[in-house]
């Protein structure tokens, strides 16, 4: 039996305009970025007023996804939202996002919930997890928005090879994980979890260009045969995010695909002297972490495509 509705508001203020913070909420597609336990959004359909999102994102200790339909109201500054398809113990979940501009200048913005529990156990659960997000969410909103979006420490770029074989065996190679450690000589171990299907908690522990090792964290979506969207949640200490995506699509002449890697990252401050010295700029910090994301990630891509080009050949096992 569903629990009775609850309702919960939350807000925080901001020197950010509020125009500024409305665009940032307007673009779900940035939302892993913007908000800490959002992991990738999908647009199923979008419209210049009305769209509807897959989104998925941590609850807790879980990761959860739901298909939402989102109502833009830019001219009053308002954002409606309403879970289509919930994911247990969410029953029904439904909210806004209003910024009001203040007369210091500055802007007040106020996060509701409506929602109700598939059974009042669950309850108390569903009340933390929404507070929890929602001060998480605003804390994070308000930072971004009042450094102006994207700053001098964020970086995305893309490496791009073309293979030619299906797509199906490109998107196999990348997302069977598993078998990294057998497939790819800078992974040296791998710990797969997958309990939901298409979606992956995958550690592991890889080598740099220089020797040394990192262990890395990651929930990766699966969207079978043309995505694979990830993000890492444990870091290397010279980054604070890294978000990314595999993506393969067909070439226009129809003999195979392109497959890419997109990263987006932004490095931490406070341990570039400690892991590049003391003249290390943040240039430096950039450059030196895209070259190691560059380096694994075309190597993956690179074997990817002698596994893909062979299984067009007929080697197959």
């Amino acid at each position: 039996m569903p629990s009775e509705p609850h309702q919960s508001g939350h807000e925080i203020k901001t020197s950010a305009p509020a125009e500024t913070v409305y665009r940032l909420l307007a673009l779900a597609e940035d939302w892993p970025r913007l908000f800490p336990p959002n992991i990738y959004v999908d647009h199923v359909e979008r419209g210049e007023r009305e769209e509807r999102i897959r989104v998925w994102a941590t609850a807790g200790d879980t990761v959860k996804n739901w298909t939402s339909h989102r109502t833009l109201d830019p001219e009053n500054l308002r954002i409606h939202f309403r879970q289509e398809v919930s994911t247990p113990p969410v029953a029904a979940m439904s909210g806004a996002w209003h910024i009001e501009a203040l007369p210091s200048g500055e802007s007040l913005v106020r996060l509701t919930h409506d929602y109700r529990a598939v059974d009042e156990e669950s309850l108390a659960w569903l009340d933390d997890v929404v507070d929890r997000n929602s001060r998480s969410e605003l804390e994070s909103l308000k930072g971004i928005a009042e450094s102006g979006g994207p700053d001098e420490l964020t970086c995305s770029f893309e490496d791009t090879v073309r293979i030619r074989g299906t797509a199906r065996d490109v998107y196999d190679f990348i997302y069977e994980a598993n078998l990294w450690t057998e497939r790819l000589p800078h992974v040296v171990t791998v710990r797969l979890d997958e309990q939901t299907p298409g979606l992956q908690t995958l550690e592991m522990d890889t080598l740099s260009k220089d020797g040394t090792a990192h262990t890395t964290k990651s929930y990766r979506v699966g969207l079978a045969p043309h995505r694979i969207a990830y993000k890492q949640i444990t870091l290397p200490p010279l980054i604070t995010l890294h978000t990314g995506r595999w993506t393969i699509t067909p070439t226009e002449d129809g003999d195979g695909v392109s497959a890419s890697s997109q990263h987006t990252f932004t490095v931490n401050p406070d341990t570039i002297e400690k892991i590049l010295g003391a003249d290390a700029t943040v240039r430096d910090a950039i450059e030196y972490v895209r070259t190691a994301l560059s380096t694994n990630s075309l190597a993956t891509l690179t074997i990817a495509k002698a596994h893909a080009e062979g299984l067009t050949r007929g080697d197959r096992p």
